[in-house]
């Protein structure tokens, strides 16, 4: 099942506090960037994150889930109601994630 353009649009303006968010859609998903950076995406209209030390911490209860199959899990984001808690939640992440690859 593909994620709803609608969906992809709520999430982006629960993250519009943040600046440089930026998205690429992919199969049918969208990949979230966060200044630069790959944080996450929206996969079957879930918002997953990578699984990083500071995510981890700041959701212990979250479920780790497969974007789809074959890939790595990631963990569920459930407070996407939350603003504040998602624009804490990608500025902790940000240093523990990698940098963007350079194109060749």
């Amino acid at each position: 099942m593909a994620s709803s353009k609608q969906y992809l649009d709520f999430i982006l303006e629960q993250l519009s506090s943040l600046k440089n968010i930026t998205y690429r859609a992919m199969m049918g998903e969208y990949i979230i960037y966060y200044q630069g950076k790959i944080v996450g995406g929206i996969y079957d209209d879930r918002f997953l994150v990578k699984p990083t030390k500071s995510a981890v911490a700041m959701m212990p209860n979250a479920t780790m889930e497969l974007p789809y199959k074959g890939a790595k899990e990631m963990l569920l984001v459930d407070e996407v109601d939350n603003r504040e808690f998602l624009k804490e939640l990608l500025e902790v992440m940000y240093d523990e994630l990698p940098a963007p690859k350079r194109k060749k």
